[in-house]
């Protein structure tokens, strides 16, 4: 097993124990784990669970998708950033938007 492996079984059990903990199916952190996406938020969906003690499946489910959401979020604001990045490196080095007479001075 790759270590990349080895983590998505272990956080995949920790959300499971969570869950158990608190009553609610085992089964059930497969399909969180999947719709999470990495251990790092399957971690934090297991925080969530031993601090807040939802009582509901609605109250799991409404959890991993602000989690889920926070992430797609995080994801659109890198791309942006290394759109922009690119864009001024294009316009400094590459010319974009400038005229030859701002090049001679």
């Amino acid at each position: 097993m790759t270590d990349n492996r080895i983590l998505w079984a272990e956080a995949k059990n920790r959300l499971a124990a969570a869950l158990s903990f608190l009553g609610f199916a085992p089964e059930l952190a497969e399909l969180m784990a999947k719709q999470l996406g990495s251990p790092k938020a399957i971690d934090r969906m297991t925080k969530y669970i031993y601090l807040a003690r939802p009582r509901s499946e609605e109250m799991l489910v409404d959890e991993m998708l602000a989690i889920c959401d926070e992430i797609d979020a995080w994801r659109r604001k890198k791309t942006g950033q290394e759109a922009q990045e690119n864009y001024y490196a294009l316009r400094e080095y590459g010319g974009l938007g400038r005229d030859d007479k701002e090049v001679e001075e």
